[in-house]
C-alpha cells in the first residue's frame, strides 16, 4: 500500500476538541443575541451552480470562486488544448457548479425560490463555511466560517439601528471594546464619481478605494494613477478621504462637493437619518467616506467593523442591496446585512486573552470500568448521571484505576467515579475530584446532589 504525508490544503485548518470549545463559546453568543432581535436560522448548499454565483462579486470576486469540474469525462465533448485555447471558455464548458464564496447570494437565490412560503421582512441568520480561491495569510482563508444577519423585503433604515445595536451587544458579550463601526453610503460614491464625470467608471473606483486600508494613501494614489485617473480627480478624491472632523461635520462637507448629485444627496440624508436615531455622541461610529465595500451588489448604507487596538482587518462588514434577487426573477426585494468575520473574531480573542478562562467542559463525569464483573452496575450508574443532564462518559475497556484517572486528567474531566467489587456490593460509588485528589464514599442519591451542586 502506498504511504501518503497526512497534509491538508494551504488556507484550511483543522479545528480540534479545545478550538471548538472557543469557536461554540462565539457561536453561542452569536446565535442568543440574532434570536432576540427575531432572526430566524437556515442553511443552504455547499454547491451553487457557477451562473447563480458569477457576477455578483465583481471581477475580481469571480476570479476567486471555486469551480467544480463535472462529473465523468468532462473532455470528451472538448476541442483538443492547445496554446489558442481560451481557458475561461474551457472552464465554463467543463464546470457549471461551484463551492459557495458567501452566504448573501445563496440567501438571494434561497428568497425567490421560497417566495411564497415566506412572511416579509425576512430576517434570517446563517452560519456555515465558504470557499475563496485567495492568496492564504494572517487571518485569511480558503476555507473558512462565515455568519450573516440579512433583513429581505424591507428599506427601513431602523434595519441599520439594529445592526449598529447587535454589534454593541456581542463585542460586549465578547469583552472587547476596542472597535469603531465605519458607515458609508454607495450613494455618496456615486454622487463623488458624478461630480468627477466618472460615472462609467464607477465600480471600478470602489474596488480601487476598498484598497486604500491596505495600501494607504500614497498607495491609493499610485493605482488611481496607473489606471489613468487624472491628477485632478485623484487630488478631489484625497480631499474627501483625508477631511476629518465629527460624522454631521463630515455630511456637511460631503454636501458642498456633491450638491448636484440627486443620488448623493440621497445617500447623506440616509446618513443624517442614522445618526439622528442611534445618537451623535456614539463614540464607535464613524463615517469614512474612504469606505468602499468592493463588492458590486452593494447600492446603499455600507458598514465595516474595525479593531482600533490590533491590525487584524475587518471584523464584520456588509450593507444593502437593493437589486440581487432580480436576477432571479424576484423585483422591488430590498435587503441588507452584515457578515462577521469568525476566523478574525477568534484570532482576535484568543491574542487578548479574552475567552473565559473555565469555557463550559461539556464533559463532567467518568465512570470507570475495573473488571466485567462491575461493568454492569458501571453502566447503569452512568445512564443515571445523563437521565440528570450531567454529561458523562464510561470508560470503555476494562483497565486499571491509574490508566483511567490518567485519561480523565488528560482529557480534564473535574470528576472520576470509581466502582470496584466493594461498591457494587453495597450498591455505592466512589467520587474523586480530580482538582484537589479528594475522594468519598457516596450514596448514589448523594453523588447526583454532590455532582448537580458543583
Amino acid at each position: 500500500m502506498k504511504k501518503i504525508n497526512p497534509s491538508i490544503p494551504k488556507g484550511t485548518r483543522d479545528f480540534g476538541p479545545d478550538e471548538m470549545i472557543k469557536r461554540e463559546y462565539i457561536f453561542s453568543i452569536l446565535k442568543n443575541i440574532f434570536s432576540k432581535y427575531g432572526f430566524q436560522n437556515i442553511e443552504t448548499p455547499t454547491i451553487e451552480n457557477l451562473d447563480v454565483l458569477k457576477g455578483n462579486y465583481g471581477e475580481e470576486g469571480d476570479k476567486l470562486l471555486y469551480s467544480i469540474l463535472n462529473s465523468g469525462d468532462f473532455l470528451k465533448n472538448q476541442k483538443l488544448l492547445d496554446s489558442n485555447t481560451n481557458y475561461k471558455d474551457l472552464k465554463s464548458n467543463i464546470a457549471n457548479k461551484g463551492l459557495r464564496y458567501d452566504l448573501t447570494v445563496p440567501l438571494a437565490r434561497y428568497v425567490s425560490m421560497n417566495r411564497n412560503n415566506i412572511s416579509f421582512p425576512f430576517k434570517r441568520y446563517q452560519i456555515q463555511k465558504v470557499w475563496r480561491a485567495d492568496k492564504p495569510q494572517k487571518g485569511r482563508y480558503r476555507e473558512f466560517c462565515q455568519c450573516d444577519i440579512d433583513y429581505v423585503g424591507t428599506d427601513s433604515l431602523l434595519c441599520e439601528i439594529e445592526i449598529i445595536n447587535i454589534i454593541n451587544s456581542i463585542f460586549n458579550q465578547l469583552g472587547y471594546n476596542n472597535y469603531t463601526f465605519k458607515l458609508n453610503n454607495r450613494k455618496i460614491l456615486a454622487g463623488i464619481s458624478e461630480s468627477l464625470d466618472i460615472k462609467n467608471r464607477f465600480n471600478e473606483l470602489c474596488i480601487s478605494i476598498d484598497k486604500i486600508d491596505k495600501i494607504g494613501n500614497i498607495g491609493f494614489e499610485k493605482e488611481l494613477s496607473n489606471q489613468n485617473f487624472n491628477k485632478k480627480t485623484i487630488n478631489y478624491l484625497i480631499e474627501i478621504f483625508q477631511y476629518e472632523g465629527t460624522n454631521l461635520e463630515k455630511l456637511d462637507f460631503i454636501e458642498k462637493k456633491i450638491k448636484k448629485s440627486k443620488l448623493g444627496l440621497e445617500g447623506i440624508e440616509d446618513l443624517r437619518e442614522i445618526i439622528n436615531l442611534i445618537g451623535e455622541n456614539d463614540e464607535k461610529l464613524e463615517i469614512d467616506f474612504a469606505l468602499a465595500r468592493g463588492l458590486a451588489y452593494y447600492t446603499s448604507s455600507i458598514f465595516e467593523i474595525i479593531s482600533t487596538k490590533t491590525n487584524t482587518g475587518s471584523l464584520a462588514g456588509g450593507g444593502r442591496y437593493d437589486n440581487l434577487t432580480e436576477i432571479f426573477g424576484l423585483k422591488d426585494m430590498s435587503g441588507i446585512g452584515i457578515s462577521f468575520g469568525i476566523e478574525r473574531i477568534y484570532n482576535l480573542l484568543e491574542e487578548q486573552k479574552l475567552f473565559p478562562k473555565k469555557l463550559t467542559q461539556p464533559l463532567r463525569v467518568l465512570v470507570t470500568n475495573l473488571n466485567n464483573d462491575v461493568t454492569k452496575f458501571s453502566m447503569n450508574i452512568a445512564d443515571q448521571l445523563r437521565e440528570k443532564n450531567i454529561s458523562t462518559e464510561m470508560y470503555i475497556k476494562c483497565s486499571k484505576l491509574k490508566k483511567q484517572l490518567q485519561f480523565a486528567n488528560n482529557r480534564k474531566i473535574p470528576f472520576v467515579v470509581i466502582i470496584g467489587d466493594e461498591e457494587k456490593n453495597m450498591k455505592k460509588v466512589t467520587i474523586k475530584e480530580m482538582d484537589s485528589g479528594n475522594q468519598k464514599l457516596v450514596e448514589i442519591n448523594e453523588l447526583l446532589n454532590i455532582l448537580n451542586l458543583k
